[in-house]
């Protein structure tokens, strides 16, 4: 891929873009079906990109499948600080007053994109300018995520893999490991 697209900062699109038109004119070829794995998170299990081909196969209006993980820390209690010093809610619920104060459990349930599989139709990327398009379905991951961002990150991920190669759920790594 060209330099730009090469960076730590380059962004995904570029990047799809660029190999979806390089497969078309080198080759003639679209793919049906695209499957994002990020280096970064290199324990996964086969299961479960598989299970996220087949929901997005099994969904031809949904222009993607992006994995979650559901957060722990609710963003309807978090702030955002302006211009002048003073905070402000950064969400809010429709109806609910002061949002901020209510038990997390009666706030509704809020997904991050963990970044363990994201497969999407090329669509997105060439007719909508988009790594999810306009349709989304939701791939929840409730297992432990691993991250390579740091070098503190390596003997865990490397843990992970070897439990993950014996047939052992990675989750269940000495407790010593902390999650992303």
């Amino acid at each position: 891929r060209p330099a730009d697209l090469a960076g730590d900062l380059a962004p995904d699109l570029g990047v799809f873009r660029h190999a979806l038109e390089h497969l078309a004119a080198t080759e003639g070829y679209e793919p049906e079906l695209v499957v994002h794995l990020r280096p970064t998170g290199p324990v996964r299990r086969v299961v479960d990109i598989d299970a996220a081909v087949d929901l997005l196969a099994a969904h031809p209006g949904a222009d993607a499948v992006r994995s979650v993980s559901l957060v722990h820390q609710s963003p309807f209690k978090m702030w955002r600080l302006g211009d002048d010093g003073f905070l402000e809610p950064l969400l809010e619920v429709p109806g609910v007053i002061d949002c901020q104060s209510q038990p997390r459990q009666t706030l509704p349930p809020v997904y991050w994109q963990n970044g363990y599989v994201d497969v999407l139709r090329p669509r997105a990327v060439l007719e909508q300018q988009s790594m999810w398009g306009r349709r989304v379905l939701a791939f929840v991951v409730e297992t432990e995520l691993f991250d390579l961002d740091y070098p503190e990150d390596i003997a865990p991920v490397e843990e992970a893999l070897r439990r993950l190669a014996a047939g052992i759920e990675p989750s269940a790594a000495p407790a010593d490991r902390h999650p992303v």
